[in-house]
């Protein structure tokens, strides 16, 4: 039987990018738009607090965008301050690369594994499924999956108790399922 487990977010990532007045290189996200229009132009920014001084940063959104060509229930989001607006953006791959920013998962995430009953079993088959795109390394996950230690998991996948289509060694954002033996 195929057990399934899953990576979820608690809270907004870190957003690691180097703060102007202290040289802190943490900044945390609390879902907080500024929208700037001018005539047919708008501007929007997600703002990020230096974790040290308080000092405030904008990430940009949208640059000299045309007002029609926004969507209006992005608009509608932004100026509603929407923390799942923020989430998504943070996610997005072009928006970290134009703010030249990296995210920080670290405390930002939880295993849900549904329970604990399948580990008495002698072959466990488990499906991970990821809610967001949180790099974590497979072993991490399935040491705290089962209960179990990290060398403890290393030493299942050489002895080719602990399977995978996926190389479980470096980190993973994306669904994965794997195979214990006991």
């Amino acid at each position: 039987m195929l057990e399934n487990w899953v990576v979820m977010p608690t809270c907004l990532p870190v957003v690691l990018r180097r703060c102007h007045a202290c040289a802190s290189q943490r900044f945390r996200a609390n879902g907080k738009f500024r929208v700037n229009a001018n005539h047919k132009l708008i501007d929007a920014w997600l703002l990020v607090l230096c974790t040290a001084c308080g000092d405030t940063a904008k990430l940009t959104v949208l640059e000299r965008t045309n007002v029609r060509s926004v969507r209006p229930d992005l608009l509608d989001r932004m100026h509603d301050n929407d923390p799942g607006l923020a989430a998504e953006l943070l996610q997005d791959p072009v928006l970290r690369c134009r703010n030249r920013i990296a995210l920080d998962w670290d405390n930002a995430w939880r295993l849900d594994t549904g329970g604990s009953d399948h580990l008495d079993r002698e072959v466990i088959d488990i499906s991970v499924r990821f809610a967001a795109r949180i790099p974590v390394r497979p072993v991490r996950l399935i040491a705290e999956g089962c209960g179990l230690s990290r060398a403890e998991v290393e030493r299942l996948i050489v002895e080719g108790k602990l399977v995978s289509a996926v190389r479980l060694s470096g980190k993973l954002s994306g669904d994965f399922t794997f195979t214990l033996k006991r």
